[in-house]
């Protein structure tokens, strides 16, 4: 007897959800349920506001191609395939499983939350493809879209309540709450698709992973997942309303929208957003070097703390948790010449002075101390170092090192590069270790990364991270084959780190140097 939550009929298979039934695909080796709505259009008087259920089809639905993307900051630096084409209607999820999935399979189930600086980026991206972590790793993969830049960062929450709103209501946060919606959905309908809704790890790259470390620190997402994996995390880059209500002036100002007429927002076209977001998001990082226009704020409410404090003092959810970064974070950024991380000297000033007049509480330690952890390199590559730990490695360490005391931690450092990456002085960059995760190594023709060389070193790479992210996702342990190095878990009295390499090893104490300067510098972000 066919069960009816997930037959196999002549258009592919059907799955019953809570908004309706939703036709996929099925080529024998996996099963892709593709553009599946989980919350209503975000549109008119929803653009600000917190997502909302959709209404439910009756008739089955056809999830065979991608959905809509969010309208985005793109930039022609970083020719992103985004997978399908922009559009507000863009609160759409992916679903993969591996052929002969039946529902009830209680496979474990990995939610990605997609990078980008908060601006760019989709769920739908070719390099997000699940098909080889879904069959490989016998796990159901799902990859989500949620609200960027302005339409998914803009704390427009002062005007609430205001005559010029004329009952317009705006919600904090719109971009995290996407997310949590979708995994109220994933909670509600994975176990149709095969999936557990008891084992399901959420896992993201870049502000996907500072969506990660955030709402590990959000009492919204108590029970919503049961493991994470926070990959290059930008964990300290979430700031105080008052600097968020700035931005929203700012980018009021560009639309030319007076407080009394904030009830336009709801109607005005979206390439007018996008302009004036465009000129708010160059001008906030050239003015204050390493902060960002768009980004999670501390609200009170979904946001009750900066999720490095909340660490600190033990407030995270206690679920197991991959933290690192790669080797190069920074290389990347100098190439495209981003003041999203600074670089010369004289900009990392400008940065340090900009965080400490943001947050009088913090103590950062002083030029000197800083020169002296990073002594005996050339003055590019101290620059190089510094705009590394500071965005992305030292919120590593501090996060890792205050989760661990509420549920295991495993620190990672990914340092795997190609002859090509090491030619073109990137070397293991910001974002180069996606295609490892995904065992999706080669992106096209135009791909340089394998050219001269790596490509066999890079799949057995790619094999040992997936199987260690999908035995992690299974067990919430990230065991490897016999024979590999054994990850032990982060413990502050040796700080194991896997480093991640053409031989994997456990490294105790990897950043001695950088406690050194950095580890007393504990941050309260008050």
């Amino acid at each position: 007897m066919t069960d009816p939550t997930h037959a196999r009929t002549r258009g592919g298979p059907v799955v019953d959800t809570g908004y309706g039934p939703v036709r996929g695909t099925d080529d024998g080796a996996v099963r892709r349920w593709l553009g599946i709505r989980y919350a209503a259009a975000p549109t008119g008087e929803l653009r600000w506001r917190s997502p909302q259920p959709p209404a439910r089809n009756q008739e089955v639905t056809h999830a065979t191609a991608p959905g809509p993307v969010c309208p985005q900051l793109t930039d022609p630096r970083i020719p992103l395939d985004l997978g399908g084409r922009q559009g507000e209607d863009s609160l759409v999820l992916n679903v993969w499983a591996p052929g002969g999935t039946e529902p009830g399979a209680g496979k474990p189930v990995m939610v990605w939350v997609h990078g980008g600086a908060y601006v760019l980026g989709s769920g739908s991206q070719p390099l997000y493809d699940g098909s080889v972590l879904a069959v490989e790793g016998d796990a159901v993969v799902v990859t989500v879209n949620y609200r960027l830049g302005p339409f998914g960062f803009l704390d427009l929450s002062e005007f609430n309540g205001q005559p010029g709103a004329r009952g317009l209501r705006f919600d904090t946060n719109v971009g995290l709450r996407d997310v949590l919606f979708a995994l109220q959905w994933v909670r509600d309908n994975v176990a149709a698709f095969g999936g557990d809704p008891r084992r399901v790890t959420l896992f993201g790259e870049s502000a996907g992973g500072g969506i990660i470390t955030t709402l590990l620190a959000s009492p919204a997402a108590e029970g919503l997942f049961s493991a994470a994996i926070a990959q290059s995390s930008p964990a300290t880059s979430v700031y105080d309303a008052q600097r968020s209500r700035a931005v929203a002036h700012q980018f009021l100002e560009r639309l030319g929208i007076s407080d009394d007429e904030i009830w336009k927002l709801s109607g005005t076209p979206v390439p007018d957003i996008l302009t004036a977001a465009r000129q708010v998001h160059d001008a906030v990082p050239s003015q204050s070097p390493g902060l960002l226009a768009f980004a999670p704020i501390v609200d009170g409410e979904l946001v009750p703390d900066y999720p490095v404090a909340a660490a600190q003092q033990g407030r995270t959810h206690p679920v197991p948790l991959i933290i690192g970064t790669n080797e190069h974070e920074a290389t990347v950024f100098r190439w495209m010449k981003s003041p999203l991380m600074p670089i010369t000297p004289g900009a990392l000033r400008s940065m340090f002075a900009a965080i400490a007049a943001e947050q009088p509480g913090l103590q950062l330690p002083t030029e000197a101390q800083i020169t002296s952890a990073y002594t005996g390199l050339r003055p590019k590559a101290i620059g190089l170092g510094m705009a590394r730990d500071i965005g992305f490695r030292m919120p590593t360490l501090w996060f890792a090192e205050g989760h661990s005391a509420v549920a295991p931690v495993y620190l990672y450092r990914f340092d795997f590069t190609t002859p090509m990456l090491r030619l073109l002085r990137l070397g293991a960059a910001h974002a180069t270790e996606l295609p490892y995760v995904w065992g999706n190594l080669v992106a096209g023709p135009k791909d340089p990364t394998f050219k001269l060389g790596g490509l066999k070193h890079g799949r057995a790479v790619s094999e040992r991270m997936r199987r260690r992210w999908v035995n992690f996702a299974a067990s919430g342990q990230p065991s490897g084959a016999p024979g590999e190095a054994v990850w032990r878990p982060y413990r502050r009295e040796d700080r194991a780190t896997l480093l991640i390499d053409k031989q994997d090893k456990t490294v105790a104490d990897l950043d001695r140097d950088l406690h050194a300067t950095w580890g007393s510098q504990i941050l309260s972000f008050r």
